[in-house]
């Protein structure tokens, strides 16, 4: 038996080692050096690293630049997490209930989740063109030419006109999940509620809204986390501007680290960010630990 159990041991070993060297090598050994160059003034080439020590956290918290990023980064989070989840919400109940044709308009909803962000940027850019876009171009066939605007070089339109993208993009994947939980919700409570006289909307309220809220806190705390990482469609539609007004966080450590030469700012950055994106997901714990309880 003790030499069954040791060869088992070694070959699980056999199995795991790969894993945990891929894992080592590619996050663990990065991320420690990235903590350790966020206390540095390195420009990502120089081979002298300059021990600066909480300078750049100093910068950080005291810096107009970064101040803004977070600005923008928490309207177009809220705003995309708002509006992905009612979007999917809605998308999902249209396939839950339609008689005919529910896998069509499932995989119809969710094409473009399977775009990549790039490609989807590209594609948006091109109709929010003034003199050709098919946004303006659709004003201007019905008459309504004195709508149209400059979508992305209007300071107060352009972070708004890149959470639109996000949102049509990021609504099919989460109406997937709500529409498992929908399809999870009892038929016959919501048939004995509708013979008891209960009218659609009061149905939902207060039969399928109770039963679906663990999608609802999954939903929003993906929405939140991604809406923090927003890179693709901000690089190819707007470069950060006009101006600063669609640099986000993520878009900021990139242009500090690799076009302004401040690695050691830019990995400082990176940490603040990781910081943030843990407590989100510790109340995203929380909550569901919770609500565990409560049932």
């Amino acid at each position: 038996m003790g030499k069954k159990k040791a060869k088992f041991d070694f070959v699980s070993i056999g199995f795991i080692a790969p894993a945990f060297l891929f894992f080592t090598l590619f996050i663990i050994v990065p991320t420690i050096a990235s903590v350790y160059y966020s206390f540095t003034s390195w420009d990502g080439l120089n081979p002298v690293v300059k021990f600066v020590g909480l300078a750049n956290y100093k910068e950080i918290f005291t810096s107009a630049r970064f101040g803004n990023a977070l600005k923008n980064t928490v309207i177009l989070t809220a705003f995309i997490s708002i509006l992905e989840n009612s979007m999917a919400l809605i998308l999902a109940l249209i396939v839950d209930n339609v008689r005919w044709g529910k896998n069509f308009f499932r995989s119809a909803f969710y094409v473009p989740v399977l775009i990549s962000g790039i490609v989807s940027g590209f594609i948006w850019k091109i109709m929010y063109n003034y003199n050709f876009g098919a946004v303006n171009t659709i004003f201007r066939s019905l008459g309504m030419g004195e709508y149209c605007q400059d979508w992305l070089g209007n300071p107060k339109l352009a972070l708004i006109m890149v959470g639109v993208v996000l949102v049509w993009k990021g609504a099919g994947y989460y109406m997937i999940i709500y529409l498992a939980s929908l399809q999870s919700v009892p038929t016959d409570v919501v048939e004995a509620a509708a013979i008891d006289g209960a009218s659609p909307l009061q149905r939902f309220k207060a039969i399928t809204l109770p039963l679906i809220s663990g999608a609802f806190t999954i939903n929003l705390t993906l929405s939140l986390i991604n809406g923090l990482k927003v890179f693709d469609q901000i690089s190819v539609m707007t470069d950060g501007g006009p101006g600063f007004t669609t640099e986000t966080i993520v878009y900021l450590l990139y242009k500090v680290g690799f076009n302004e030469g401040r690695q050691g700012f830019g990995t400082a950055v990176g940490i603040v960010l990781l910081f943030i994106i843990l407590i989100l997901n510790a109340i995203q714990q929380s909550i569901l630990k919770r609500r565990e309880v409560q049932l």
